[in-house]
């Protein structure tokens, strides 16, 4: 048995062989980024006129859109539950909610969206019968999250009185494009590369991911489902925007927002900025700007409603951590 000398030592010399992050990698990084953007637009937008308009947000408002985003967001965790299950995971609603929660809380520290969707796989892994399974349904969960988003904005293009102009369709186009284009090199990659190339343990996670794509793909009734409670949470989350501008001053038409949060939202899906904070802001200036919107409010407005995430983030942990000690709880007494 080491002594603890001879532990402290050998701890040391593995945190000296460990290779260092680099700096880009880090959450310094992405904060330096996200603050440089914020800068930059105040710059150009005068500071206290965006706290001014921040703080005519009615306390009441401010907590039934924490409510609701946190109640909306139940639609994601029913819609990821019905992915990584028909895939093979076998997690029930309770397990997928406390997983689900605690990717939420994720998102506030760590890069991009994705980085959330990290921390409630890792999650399902303790609760689901086939890891591959928790794999494809997020990476599929994932997919229809950007195509959910693309579905709402083009649902905003349809009620925006004339359309939109050509450079706005551009837009959405090139956003259509690449995700299809992602889509295809992903089951390309998925059902053509040969197993063989494979080691042999790699080999039978491919296995299983094929087979619970193939499981998808017999059910597209269930795929259709889950589509369609993504068009509604990401139109729910549009809706709080709309409200927190509406009770700012900020009157632009919800078919306005519905074009331009969702394309925002995708830049968060962009790993250089810590959740997209700056440059989901900057976005939604530029592409509210057409419809009248002043760069003061829309800003007001977004760092609102990065309040209401942030804070829903924190409590969305609290739940799942409070699940998770009253399943210990549970544990223990049965145990008894």
């Amino acid at each position: 048995m080491q002594t603890e000398i001879e532990q402290t030592e050998t701890a040391r010399a593995a945190l000296e062989t460990t290779p260092k992050r680099r700096f880009w990698k880090t959450p310094y990084f992405r904060y330096g980024v996200s603050l440089a953007v914020l800068a930059l637009l105040l710059k150009f937008i005068p500071f206290q006129k965006v706290i001014a308009t921040m703080r005519s947000v009615p306390p009441w408002v401010a907590v039934a859109a924490l409510v609701f985003y946190l109640l909306v967001h139940l639609l994601g965790v029913q819609k990821w539950r019905m992915m990584i299950n028909l895939a093979g995971a076998g997690v029930s609603f309770p397990q997928a909610l406390r997983c689900y929660y605690w990717g939420l809380f994720g998102n506030i520290f760590l890069p991009s969206l994705v980085g959330g969707d990290l921390v409630r796989a890792g999650m399902a892994f303790f609760f689901a019968r086939s890891k591959p399974a928790v794999v494809l349904g997020s990476l599929t969960d994932r997919m229809q999250d950007m195509g959910s988003l693309l579905a709402v904005t083009l649902i905003g293009v349809a009620l925006i009185p004339g359309n939109t102009d050509a450079r706005t369709r551009n837009i959405l186009w090139i956003t259509a494009g690449f995700l299809i284009a992602v889509s295809l090199a992903g089951a390309a990659i998925l059902f053509l590369v040969p197993v063989k190339r494979f080691s042999y343990k790699r080999r039978r996670t491919l296995v299983k991911v094929r087979h619970g794509a193939r499981s998808m793909w017999r059910r597209p009734q269930t795929m259709i489902l889950a589509f369609t409670f993504g068009m509604a949470l990401q139109a729910g989350l549009t809706a709080i925007n709309w409200w927190l501008g509406d009770v700012t001053g900020l009157h632009v038409s919800l078919a306005a927002w519905l074009f331009a949060w969702p394309l925002a939202k995708l830049t968060s899906l962009f790993g250089f900025t810590q959740g997209g904070l700056g440059v989901r802001e900057a976005t939604l200036v530029f592409l509210l700007m057409p419809f009248g919107a002043p760069g003061v409010k829309t800003l007001a407005v977004g760092l609102a409603f990065q309040a209401v995430l942030m804070t829903g983030g924190l409590i969305a942990g609290g739940i799942a951590m409070a699940m998770g000690r009253l399943e210990g709880l549970k544990t223990t007494g049965r145990q008894a």
